[in-house]
């Protein structure tokens, strides 16, 4: 059985990781083939007419770098050169593992309502043992079988072991949960800085260009070199603010959902403790995720 068990937690991993990448795939070719036309006729719609021509009626490549400023994402790629890649890889990062979250978070994977409502009633009508209800949850392979599994090896224990059974069980699910999320985060630390960085070099770069020159009264030279010099910052905020808010939305999903595994368990350890089974009250415990005591034991039940 745990071999059979761990089988199908790999093909489930993998069947994840296969979806993740497709969808990542598909929206950085959708993405590629987008922004082309998109910065084309932006920059079309803003001047109002066709590029220059010569006489022999060719465009004047001249024309275009008029201003030395990029106006569309292919130009800002070139001008940004070997910058764009640090940024690239950043983004097919928070991209990948922002939805793999999305994936695996999902309150129908993570607490399938229609398992817990039957194993729950089936408790309350007694018509599970501790093989049956352990065979249940080892079937169903979602983290809130995982933790009701945990407390049913102690089936018939005090209330007391079958409670720390569930929070052992229950801390595992959660780092379970809260996996890749500081990827997210490192994304949106770093690339604000990476951004910060290279203005920096992009400033000090255009002052040398300049001073070398012997433009230093030149404004739109200088107004060009700073502008370039700033893309670097722009594409790292960019980056940044997306994978922040989907760090804090998922980090929140999280929260709840381990609330509510909290909530169930608890009426596990009522039906299954050895207070329960004898026909007397148990006592109400309540798990608490990251509370500490003052000795600096991780402090996770409360008795009510």
């Amino acid at each position: 059985m745990p071999m059979v068990n761990a089988n199908r937690t790999n093909g489930m991993g993998n069947s994840i990781w296969k979806r993740t990448g497709t969808l990542v795939l598909t929206l950085l070719v959708g993405i590629l083939l987008a922004f082309p036309t998109v910065g084309t006729s932006q920059v079309e719609q803003s001047t109002g007419a066709m590029p220059a021509q010569n006489d022999t009626g060719a465009a004047n490549p001249d024309s275009a770098d008029a201003s030395g400023i990029p106006t569309n994402p292919i130009e800002i790629a070139v001008k940004m050169k070997g910058w764009i890649v640090p940024f690239l890889l950043a983004s097919v990062v928070a991209l990948w593992f922002g939805i793999e979250r999305f994936v695996v978070l999902r309150r129908s994977r993570v607490i399938p309502r229609p398992f817990v409502e039957r194993f729950l009633q089936h408790l309350e009508q007694g018509k599970l043992d501790a093989e049956s209800a352990l065979a249940l949850c080892e079937e169903n392979q979602s983290p809130v079988a995982a933790v009701f599994a945990h407390g049913v090896r102690k089936w018939g224990k005090t209330s007391v072991e079958v409670e720390q059974a569930i929070i052992d069980g229950g801390e595992r699910q959660v780092s379970q949960l809260r996996k890749h999320l500081r990827v997210l985060n490192g994304v949106a630390t770093v690339t604000p800085l990476l951004g910060l960085l290279g203005t920096v070099i992009g400033m000090i770069q255009a002052f040398n260009d300049i001073a070398q020159a012997g433009a230093i009264g030149k404004a739109e030279q200088l107004a060009v070199g700073i502008a370039l010099a700033l893309l670097t910052t722009a594409f790292g905020l960019a980056i940044a603010i997306p994978s922040l808010v989907v760090y804090m939305y998922l980090a929140g999903r999280v929260d709840s959902l381990v609330m509510e595994m909290d909530d169930l368990a608890q009426n596990v350890v009522h039906l299954i403790s050895a207070e329960a089974l004898a026909g007397a009250p148990a006592p109400k415990m309540r798990l608490r995720a990251g509370g500490k005591s003052r000795s600096g034991k991780s402090e996770s039940r409360e008795v009510v």
